[in-house]
């Protein structure tokens, strides 16, 4: 099956008028809360999305406690038989930037100069931060004001998803094997994947949550995270010499002790890291909020050991204070899993070379839903989105990245359908 002009331009214009309504939605989750979801107006995005999905037969919708949508594209004539896949998005942006009012703005046949925000006046983005945009030139680019994230992280995936399940319910020549769908919450925060109904999903699914166009991911970090609580003694200022255990001043001493050429700003591709997330506190307790990544397990259990030697020297310099860590296994490399079934990935690299894309193979510098999903026996690689700069104000998609990645999903399904 070669998809037509006709519907190349149903999948452009349906995905953008999708993505350009979902941004404006706020649906930013909550570092700091432990519910899920985090924040009700996620479910806003949802209650929309069942409708939608309504609109365009999709059966079995439901929005579940937990924010979660599903929903079940029922298989071609034929087809009953064939292996099902899942395709799963997230629902909520990062909380790294305001996703409050987000006014999505299209830069029209990108021309390769800076882009400016309208917000922000000394705002801009260049193809030094992107340099993916110099592929773009002639094209539409999506960014927002400047004051907000864009929201493409991962409302692209969404809306392509949504234009592709619109695409099979217009054209009944775009023949595919039985899918489920699911619309997850809180995915930023960590903890929603944990809430999953498992049995409404398939066995093998896709996230669409990837970057760069052509990209292809099942290889992520080994990730923990670390809170860390220093425990001082306030005393009035003016008599607190040899007395006073300034915890918050402590704190961002002790934080200034990790090595600066292991944190993000300062690392690439295969290398891992320390992120000081969250610092917060006065002088009788201070609060830090640290995630720990790299590829090799073992590599963050060094750096989960320096972190232990650091407290027993600044306990020992500092008579008196307490400090207390805690660390949580938040996902594994999905390499583990994923290399049991090479099929996977195979039929995802054929979908995007279908599409006229060269495939670019890259590991997950974070994570996704489908990390986690592959630790419990649901193998998820990653599908690219076309979002770049995520969690950033200089977040950023070119219009044809919607359209490849909906493209790139038609394709998948009919590779499934030769699969029993």
């Amino acid at each position: 099956m070669a998809i037509t002009k006709e519907i190349q331009d149903f999948l452009l214009k349906n995905a953008v008028e999708r993505f350009l309504r979902y941004v404006k939605i706020w649906t930013t989750s909550d570092e700091s809360k432990e519910t899920v979801p985090t924040t009700e107006n996620q479910l806003d995005l949802g209650k929309l999305l069942v409708e939608e999905l309504k609109e365009i037969n999709l059966e079995d919708i439901i929005q579940d406690e937990y924010g979660f949508v599903y929903a079940f594209l029922p298989p071609s004539e034929g087809f009953e038989k064939t292996e099902s896949i899942g395709l799963l998005a997230h629902l909520d942006t990062s909380p790294a930037v305001s996703g409050k009012n987000v006014k999505p703005v299209i830069h029209r046949n990108y021309d390769g100069k800076n882009i400016k925000f309208t917000k922000v006046q000394d705002l801009i983005l260049t193809i030094e931060d992107s340099p993916s945009l110099e592929d773009y030139i002639g094209l539409d680019i999506i960014t927002s004001e400047g004051d907000t994230l864009l929201g493409a992280d991962d409302k692209a995936g969404i809306a392509e998803i949504m234009a592709a399940c619109n695409a099979w319910d217009k054209y009944p020549e775009l023949k595919h094997g039985p899918i489920t769908i699911c619309f997850t919450t809180d995915e930023e925060t960590g903890i929603g994947i944990d809430k999953v109904d498992r049995k409404k999903l398939s066995k093998i699914c896709y996230t669409v949550d990837g970057g760069v166009i052509g990209e292809l991911e099942f290889e992520c970090y080994d990730a923990w995270l670390a809170h860390i609580r220093f425990i001082g003694l306030s005393v009035h200022p003016g008599y607190a010499k040899n007395k006073m255990l300034n915890a918050i001043q402590i704190a961002s001493m002790f934080f200034s002790e990790f090595p600066e050429a292991e944190t993000p700003e300062h690392t690439e591709k295969r290398e891992g890291y320390f992120h000081l997330s969250q610092l917060h506190g006065n002088a009788e307790e201070a609060k830090g909020r640290m995630i720990i990544r790299d590829f090799k397990k073992k590599n963050n259990e060094t750096r989960m050991s320096f972190i232990k030697n650091l407290k027993i020297l600044y306990e020992t310099r500092f008579p008196g204070l307490k400090i207390e860590i805690t660390f949580k296994h938040q996902y594994q490399n999905m390499l583990n899993f994923i290399t049991k079934k090479p099929l996977i990935v195979e039929l995802a690299k054929q979908a995007i070379e279908k599409t006229g894309l060269e495939v670019k193979v890259r590991p997950i510098r974070g994570g996704t839903d489908g990390s986690r999903l592959s630790a419990k026996g649901i193998l998820t690689p990653n599908i690219f989105t076309g979002g770049l700069l995520g969690h950033s104000r200089k977040e950023h998609i070119p219009t044809i990245g919607l359209q490849k990645s909906a493209e790139a999903l038609l394709y998948l399904a009919e590779l499934w359908t030769n699969e029993k």
